[in-house]
């Protein structure tokens, strides 16, 4: 065999051999991420469950309000600054590796926020037959999931280390985003119209 033919098969096998290698780092990505999701679905439903189930005195009530407003403005606050510095990224005035480095540490807090609305919410006595809150509560289902996958969002943008990014992760972003917004606003929204009755 050839020196070239040598060449040939040895790279061919490398290519295979990091064409796996490949498949299996997205495996445990996919079953993390599963993870989570379902993680967030069984969360979800044990306070909502608690929701129907317990009735808080009035001193477990005042202390969950303050709870609930509490991991609002660190949930929020938190998502807000991302989404901004997102939009800086998105014009040019910073780099992708600004906003990693930036952003990275904020998904603790968004996460604390999440899971405190969640869970301060349950004790809160929401009138589960009103369509209102029953869409509050799944908008709250909605930003946590997304919420998964914007974390599996960062890992890939900074797996691009430098290069250019492709135009489905700038979609995805923009979606991730977008929906993040719109749910975190349109929670907070009926969140004051049932504080109003």
């Amino acid at each position: 065999m050839s020196a070239a033919a040598d060449a040939t098969a040895t790279a061919t096998a490398t290519v295979r051999r990091s064409g796996r290698d490949a498949e299996l780092l997205q495996l445990p990505s996919w079953c993390g991420t599963a993870a989570a999701s379902l993680a967030v679905c069984v969360g979800w439903a044990a306070t909502t469950w608690i929701a129907l189930h317990l009735r808080a005195d009035v001193t477990l009530h005042t202390v969950a309000l303050f709870v609930h407003l509490a991991s609002l403005v660190l949930g929020f606050g938190a998502v807000l600054a991302i989404d901004y510095y997102g939009a800086l990224w998105l014009t040019g005035r910073k780099t992708l590796r600004e906003v990693l480095d930036f952003t990275a540490p904020l998904h603790i807090p968004v996460w604390a926020g999440l899971g405190g609305l969640l869970f301060s919410g349950a004790f809160l006595h929401p009138d589960l037959s009103s369509p209102l809150t029953c869409v509050k509560l799944g908008l709250v289902l909605v930003l946590s999931l997304n919420g998964v996958q914007a974390s599996v969002l960062h890992q890939r943008l900074a797996a691009v280390d430098g290069g250019p990014v492709g135009r489905r992760l700038m979609i995805r972003g923009g979606v991730t985003a977008s929906v993040s917004q719109a749910a975190w606003w349109g929670a907070v929204a009926i969140g004051f119209l049932n504080s109003r009755h």
